[in-house]
């Protein structure tokens, strides 16, 4: 009876703080989400010639190629920010990201990488709620017509970026025999199949949320180390790719689980 009190409580948590930040948590979520193309976006600016140099050096690809592949990677990411955080041409900005996410994946060989592939995967969990996001704004328009047939699809996004976005706890699991690591890893475990189910899924995402931020904020805390540092770059890039997680995670929060989903199924019940 307790425990059950204990998550009714938590619950009704979760319900008070979605009505208190419901006018701007999707705004919060979109920058969030995008912050790892934002941020890479400038990187690309700012380390032109090492990002060409690698890429040519890489792929031998020569000077004019490589330097075409750092000027994708630069306006394509920042001009689908813009467009994210704008709300125009979200679908299109959406699908840009997807082709930036997929020719870096090529270019930079995360594909023989599983942690780093697992981070895209979750990246492109978090455009696949975007994606949903933006398909319930434009049905909106057209309210009190059926569209059951046509909001099928936005269900599927919305369970599969809820799947991919687990991914990202999954690079984050300790396997040692500390006994703080086997609760964490129990702990995460848990939250991420009910994210993945849907139930209880607002409660689930919220405690993802803050928790993943914790995480994020102690061990990618790249502001402490000197900008010269090549472990500077790493945490860097790990914090905002861990935000853009944090983004879809909220999303989750703000949307709900969408119709594949056990919290739906339960009111049909």
């Amino acid at each position: 009876m307790g425990q059950n009190d204990l998550m009714g409580t938590a619950e009704d948590f979760a319900d008070q703080f979605l009505r208190v930040t419901k006018q701007y948590l999707p705004h919060v979520a979109r920058l969030c989400l995008i912050s790892t193309f934002l941020e890479d976006g400038i990187r690309m600016w700012f380390q032109w010639s090492e990002q060409r140099d690698y890429i040519d050096t890489t792929w031998s690809c020569g000077y004019l190629l490589a330097s075409s592949f750092v000027f994708l990677n630069l306006l394509g990411q920042l001009t689908g920010c813009v467009l994210v955080l704008s709300r125009n041409f979200v679908q299109y900005a959406c699908f840009g990201l997807f082709g930036i996410i997929a020719l870096q994946t090529v270019a930079y060989s995360i594909l023989w990488d599983l942690k780093f592939l697992m981070r895209n995967l979750a990246l492109g969990g978090g455009l696949l709620l975007l994606l949903a996001e933006s398909r319930s704004e434009g049905k909106s328009m057209f309210a009190g017509v059926p569209t059951m047939r046509e909001s099928s699809p936005k269900q599927y996004m919305q369970l599969g970026g809820r799947v991919l976005l687990v991914l990202m706890f999954m690079t984050l699991l300790h396997f040692d025999a500390s006994f703080f690591s086997i609760v964490q890893n129990i702990v995460g475990t848990a939250l991420m199949i009910l994210v993945a189910i849907g139930f209880k899924t607002k409660l689930a995402a919220l405690t993802l949320v803050v928790w993943l931020f914790a995480i994020n904020v102690y061990f990618n805390a790249f502001w402490t180390i000197p900008v010269y540092k090549p472990m500077h770059d790493f945490l860097k890039y790990d914090f905002f790719q861990t935000m853009s997680v944090i983004g879809g995670l909220l999303l989750v929060v703000a949307l709900g689980p969408g119709g594949v989903s056990m919290d739906e199924k339960k009111k049909e019940w």
